[in-house]
């Protein structure tokens, strides 16, 4: 679709009263009432911050081995699944009401939540330590259990400051944010890493470095802009107000919510359990360099798109805001996704070296998953604004169910490869139909985004045939990843010059 026929998709429609005060400090300007603009603002301020990961993956890699990678990973999976629900879903509702006074309150109200996560955290790692231990088949874990707690909270708190920020539509202090925990971690773990005395908790408490200090700076930033309308606004009986109006919503969306969770941190848990941390460690960094940048650009849209949604469901632009979302997923995404499936392996091989081909094997065969999963993560808020609640919890079950199985055969035929490829296999199967299923509560046609996936596929197979074509006469490696590279690069700026829909996007931001 040719954004010039929809003029008014860029545009946000004007604040109320109530949440003008909350955004009295941003400039009234029309380039910033842009939906592009938004995305770009935070993706464009964490492009250092990604960039610095994946600079220091090489580094990271050479200083830590696979084990330490899986450790790490199983850390972080643990910390993922209690930390989506460490303010019982009430972050989410901080975006819903009309009025700030009332966001406010419900932010104190997430803030408690948070208190009482963590705070059920203690006795839990307390009295589950041996159990988690010998089902993760993994002693080393057990020596960083104990940092569990504060990562909740610090990252609780981080969540609830995130959908105020999201309200307030200042996207310039997250972005912020980002760049100082993404430095601030990445140091810690190389200055760890550097003494070769601490293992995985070089890369465990620089996480949590990390998370502390993006928390602390995006906090700073809202007590400095927002700390009079928060301290007018706050009081207990309008916090308990919150809690009871949108109790429903944090019942029924926290455990769907928190079987997603589980979903996602199976694999770790699960390759632990069947094989051994390196196996998990080859699959975190395959994975995590893979989500890597499908998360970069499809995580800012998603912070900026549930906003947009809310403002558009209620003036009926809906379906043209979400197909041009998804447009421009596809166009971002496919082409080098489809480039990694075939050189995934000969890429990591020459980044990180030949201990490390596996973890590129891994890589390739989650990459098609990967971006039916980049495609569709954004577009999840559509089921949250339209009150389809009920939705989440059904399709976050069917979600675990089938990655629990896929899993479980993977390990019990011994082969993590198996595993990954059915893991790989339910997972396109079951985010193709959560895509098409928002698309459809949305009002837009599946033929419509069908068409959208085939004509990108399209452009795609001219490059894909001359890649194929050069592994099948061996090339050189180093030269393959080079030439996959420029590839990739030409299909971006030829995107650049020839998509209205692009063009439109960045002439917008310039003007």
């Amino acid at each position: 679709m040719d954004f010039s026929s929809k003029g008014n998709f860029f545009k946000v429609p004007e604040m109320d009263e109530g949440t003008a005060d909350a955004a009295e400090k941003k400039p009234d300007n029309s380039k910033k009432e842009s939906f592009v603009f938004d995305v770009i603002t935070l993706a464009g301020g964490t492009t250092f911050a990604q960039i610095l990961t994946i600079l220091a993956a090489p580094v990271l890699t050479r200083l830590y081995g696979p084990d330490d990678f899986g450790v790490w990973a199983l850390y972080l999976s643990i910390t993922s699944i209690i930390s989506v629900i460490a303010c019982m879903r009430y972050e989410y509702s901080i975006m819903l009401p009309e009025s700030s006074e009332e966001a406010v309150n419900l932010l104190g109200l997430s803030f408690l939540a948070v208190l009482f996560v963590t705070g059920l955290t203690f006795p839990v790692i307390w009295y589950f330590k041996e159990p988690i231990v010998n089902i993760l088949n993994s002693q080393q874990i057990g020596n960083y259990l104990w940092l569990v707690p504060p990562f909740i909270f610090v990252n609780g708190l981080f969540l609830a400051l995130n959908s105020w920020n999201t309200r307030t539509k200042l996207f310039k202090r997250l972005s912020f944010a980002k760049v100082f925990s993404s430095f601030s971690s990445t140091a810690t773990q190389i200055g760890l890493g550097v003494t070769k005395k601490i293992g995985a908790g070089g890369l465990i408490v620089g996480s949590l470095a990390g998370q502390s200090i993006a928390t602390f700076v995006l906090g700073g930033q809202i007590w400095r802009d927002d700390r009079k309308l928060i301290v007018k606004s706050l009081s207990w009986e309008k916090i308990y107000e919150g809690f009871k109006k949108y109790r429903k919503f944090s019942f029924v969306d926290t455990w769907g919510a928190l079987m997603n969770s589980v979903s996602w941190q199976l694999p770790a848990f699960l390759l632990s359990a069947f094989f051994t941390p390196a196996v998990v460690g080859f699959y975190s960094l395959g994975f995590r360099l893979l989500q890597l940048p499908m998360s970069f650009i499809g995580g800012s849209i998603s912070e900026v798109f549930f906003q947009r949604a809310s403002r558009a469901f209620t003036e009926g632009t809906l379906p043209s805001l979400v197909e041009n979302v998804f447009r421009m997923l596809v166009v971002i995404g496919m082409f080098p996704i489809l480039i990694l499936t075939i050189v995934g392996g000969d890429v990591f091989t020459v980044i990180f070296g030949k201990a490390w081909t596996e973890a590129g094997i891994y890589a390739q065969i989650l990459s098609l998953w990967a971006f039916v999963w980049f495609i569709s993560s954004p577009l999840t808020a559509i089921y949250v604004v339209v009150e389809k609640y009920h939705f989440g919890f059904h399709y976050n079950l069917f979600n675990l169910i089938t990655r629990l199985l896929s899993l479980i055969i993977g390990g019990l035929l011994g082969s993590a490869r198996a595993a990954l490829i059915l893991f790989s296999l339910s997972g396109i199967a079951v985010y193709g139909y959560l895509c098409l299923k928002m698309m459809s509560y949305a009002g837009v046609k599946t033929s419509r985004a069908l068409k959208i996936v085939f004509s990108n596929f399209i452009l795609f197979v001219p490059a894909g045939a001359i890649i194929i074509a050069l592994k099948i006469i061996e090339i050189n490696q180093i030269l393959l990843v080079i030439f996959s590279g420029v590839i990739v690069c030409l299909y971006y700026l030829y995107i650049l010059k020839s998509d209205e829909q692009i063009k439109k996007i960045f002439g917008e931001f310039k003007n």
